[in-house]
């Protein structure tokens, strides 16, 4: 089993409005690389995104075609398990919203799926309703590797590492698989204002 971090040390700022943070997170200043592994470097050339599983008919997108659906700049917070959180990042990509337009389905849950085999599991509804990107741009330029690059899940209402970085697509079930971490002991759903970090919270 992977090791499970119980995260850095810190303090919060006293000048951030505590609204903002979630119980037993504080802020840090720069963006903290974790992974599991090593970092993918994949050409946007051989890139594509595809939705599959229960679905009326499978979709799939090149690069050069997901840059030309509507995308969205957009301002949020983001929140690790390992207890750091970061306000106010920027970023551009395509919401779930769009890349689910026309796609017939049954599904409750989906399984992301990414570069290099990591998945993590997630509730179909907590994708929808402008909750959930798939991201290409951090702080107006093209995302880092190290960062998720090309492009990634970005589900900022949840904790970071349900924003599966290297995203390849969402397979869409009728029940629920734990991913990677969640089947590490990482809890199944991880909402921070709840401190759903592991199995017993």
């Amino acid at each position: 089993m992977p090791p499970i971090s119980r995260g850095f040390r810190g303090r919060r700022r006293p000048d951030v409005d505590p609204g903002r943070i979630p119980p037993g997170q504080y802020i840090v200043e720069d963006f903290p690389v974790l992974s599991a592994g090593p970092t993918p470097r994949v050409p946007t050339e051989q890139w594509s995104f595809t939705i599959q599983g229960e679905v009326s008919a499978e979709t799939s997108w090149q690069w050069d075609e997901l840059l030309a659906l509507p995308s969205e700049t957009f301002t949020v917070d983001i929140h690790c398990v390992t207890k750091w959180s970061k306000l106010n990042t920027s970023w551009t990509g395509v919401s779930i919203d769009t890349l689910l337009e026309g796609v017939e389905t049954g599904a409750r849950y989906v399984t992301a799926w990414c570069e290099g085999g990591y998945t993590t599991n997630l509730p179909l509804a907590d994708l929808r309703l402008g909750r959930a990107w798939v991201a290409y741009e951090y702080e107006g330029a093209p995302l880092h590797p190290e960062h998720g690059g090309p492009a990634r899940l970005l589900v900022p209402h949840l904790y970071f590492w349900k924003s599966a970085k290297w995203i390849r697509g969402l397979t869409l079930t009728t029940d629920d698989h734990p991913g990677f971490w969640e089947a590490a002991g990482y809890h199944n759903r991880g909402d921070p204002w709840a401190e759903q970090r592991y199995w017993n919270d």
